[in-house]
């Protein structure tokens, strides 16, 4: 099925919602193409991101389907005139997905990121919550592992032992976003979804904002309140770049015939 597509800062996004997005995954999982498909879920730091990083750029184009992860991204195609659904964060779409899973036909999950141990308690968690999803395959890669030839074809034969329907790469963006993109035609799964730190969300390492703050749109200060020191200064030159990208892309549409 084909859905429309909302052209924001150099990103087309998938106008879908949340049912929408597993339902069109657990049909990818149906169909087992020869080519890995995946799911990115820009933020507001992706569009900030994406400016002036090609690759990023690259992963984006090549992307099977691209989902509104922040509310600003929801708001900012309202106000341009190309509406998307709703949000549909990576952080929710995993555990979502997990639910949909019918119990007569599980889903085999690889977990690749986050720091060593921490994708361990994810995995029995998972199995604990939805008995119908299977780990079979959990890595912690070291840093620096994209630049290491070795260590990614190490990683792509653990995928490919495991077989997995659907690979949860946590590893951050953009590298999570590149490594897949440029590794899409090796991975030997049916879908990747680029889900940052779902990860460790799943396995409680990390605490989601109250739900008052996800609705509100503000998820992002209790995230910076948890590690100011790492996203401070990242959410505060988002804070200046972003408002500039809407006004510019707004600008050029009124110019529009």
């Amino acid at each position: 099925m084909t859905h429309k597509r909302s052209e924001l800062f150099g990103i087309r996004i998938d106008a879908v919602d949340m049912q929408q997005a597993i339902g069109r995954v657990l049909e990818w999982v149906d169909e087992r193409a020869f080519a890995c498909r995946y799911i990115v879920t820009p933020n507001v730091d992706h569009a900030v991101l994406l400016r002036k990083s090609e690759p990023l750029q690259t992963a984006y184009e090549h992307a099977d389907m691209v989902l509104a992860d922040g509310h600003p991204i929801v708001w900012a195609a309202r106000l341009l005139g190309q509406p998307v659904p709703e949000r549909v964060p990576g952080s929710d779409l995993v555990p979502q997905l997990f639910t949909e899973v019918p119990t007569n036909k599980p889903l085999n999950v690889f977990l690749l990121g986050a720091a060593p141990g921490v994708a361990t308690r994810a995995g029995q968690k998972i199995q604990k919550t939805w008995p119908q999803v299977r780990t079979v395959g959990i890595y912690s890669p070291p840093m620096g592992f994209e630049d290491d030839p070795e260590e990614c074809d190490y990683i792509l034969g653990r995928i490919a032992l495991s077989r997995p329907d659907v690979l949860v790469v946590g590893l951050g963006a953009p590298k999570q976003e590149c490594w897949v993109a440029k590794h899409r035609h090796q991975i030997q799964a049916s879908v990747s979804l680029c889900v940052g730190a779902t990860i460790d969300f799943l396995a409680g390492e990390k605490n989601r904002a109250p739900g008052w703050m996800q609705r509100g749109g503000v998820e992002w200060l209790h995230r910076m309140c948890s590690d100011p020191k790492r996203l401070g200064k990242r959410y505060a030159k988002d804070a200046w770049i972003f408002p500039q990208l809407v006004m510019q892309q707004w600008i050029e549409t009124r110019r529009s015939p």
